[in-house]
């Protein structure tokens, strides 16, 4: 808005005269004038100004020499919206309104449906693991080869990096089951053929963007099918079954605790640029829940463990699992997503459920063998 179109000087004719000189359509005396009227010259009458007239309702203005002038030159180009109805002069003499109810927490996610998957997923793990433990191992190859496939799949769409998936599904899967049957040589075996895999396949498209795809790739091979060895490796001792279920509750308890008391006490943002929605106080309830469940598993599950050991053994699956869990956030910030995908109602994709998981197997595994043993 030009400062001309509001508060300017009121013109002489538009509320009366406020200047000794001539006013506007007045016939000037002298000589000139004195011929007959039909020999003068012509005047022009003016069209009458007329004020524009005030919103219906509202309050008018009385002092004219303040008077807002109108006209095509003066008209504001967003003019404020007329107010039908009286504006009280008293606003204190309303009465209050009545404010809205603070709004309730929410858990941000389907409780039913997520207590109930986790329910199913733990009974097909439980039953596998005790019963056939080659079966377990083939429930993680699956775990590993959907993750690959969120992941991939989400590059892709977010960054358009492209990771060659089928060299990483198979190399995954393999590194698993080398895991399992030829230990720890056999994992890094898989893992070297893998990246070569991936190196290899990349080559069959053009070369553009070929060194982010295949640095994508090398990422994705590490980062799920190779820390899930782990899990395998610790299958392979002689109460591997134990080791395994201790290392599942440890996270999953690390990761109720930091929930339940983050939402009922959180206050302090743990890290508001990656995850918002993790406190410290959760953090501390993680490791007060897993240092506890630590102590009872090494105590009564893990032949030879004793109860210290478990708090150890607790701490270190909080911090692990918590940075995990921030990691997988990042990606996830970096994409501009919330869910790596939509598999598990209530819980998002099988991606957003290993994301504690997945750094906390090596972390386990190497903390049982330095305090029982490879067994």
């Amino acid at each position: 808005m030009n400062d001309s179109s509001w508060g300017a000087p009121p013109q002489a004719g538009y509320w009366g005269q406020s200047d000794p000189g001539p006013v506007q359509g007045a016939v000037p005396a002298g000589p000139a004038y004195d011929a007959p009227e039909s020999r003068r010259p012509s005047q022009t009458q003016p069209m009458p100004i007329v004020p524009d007239a005030p919103a219906h309702g509202g309050n008018q203005d009385d002092d004219r020499g303040a008077a807002q002038l109108s006209g095509p030159l003066f008209r504001d180009e967003n003019p404020p919206a007329r107010t039908y109805g009286a504006v009280p002069q008293n606003p204190e003499s309303m009465p209050d309104a009545p404010q809205p109810a603070p709004p309730k927490k929410s858990a941000g996610r389907d409780l039913s449906a997520a207590i109930g998957v986790g329910v199913g997923l733990g009974a097909v793990i439980v039953a596998s693991l005790f019963i056939v433990k080659a079966v377990f191992v083939g429930v993680v190859a699956v775990a590993v080869v959907v993750g690959l496939w969120e992941l991939t799949s989400r590059l892709q769409e977010r960054k358009a990096i492209k990771a060659p998936l089928v060299p990483l599904a198979v190399g995954g899967a393999a590194m698993v089951v080398a895991g399992y049957v030829r230990g720890a040589e056999g994992a890094w075996v898989a893992m070297a053929l893998t990246a070569l895999a991936v190196l290899v396949w990349r080559m069959t498209e053009p070369p553009e963007n070929y060194l982010k795809d295949v640095t994508a790739g090398l990422f994705a091979a590490f980062y799920v099918p190779f820390l899930a060895t782990f899990v395998a490796l610790m299958l392979t001792a002689d109460d591997g079954s134990w080791r395994v279920l201790t290392f599942l509750l440890l996270t999953v308890v690390s990761d109720t605790g930091a929930y339940a008391v983050g939402w009922r006490f959180g206050t302090h943002k743990l890290a508001p640029r990656i995850s918002p929605g993790k406190t410290r106080e959760g953090l501390l309830g993680a490791i007060a829940f897993a240092m506890v469940a630590g102590a009872l598993c090494m105590q009564f599950l893990i032949d030879d463990g004793t109860w210290w050991q478990g708090l150890l053994l607790g701490l270190a699956v909080a911090v692990s699992a918590t940075l995990g869990d921030l990691g997988e956030s990042m990606i996830k910030r970096d994409l501009g997503i919330k869910d790596m995908g939509t598999l598990l109602p209530g819980h998002g994709g099988i991606m957003d459920r290993l994301d504690s998981l997945l750094p906390t197997a090596p972390v386990v595994w190497l903390l049982l063998v330095l305090f029982v043993g490879s067994g």
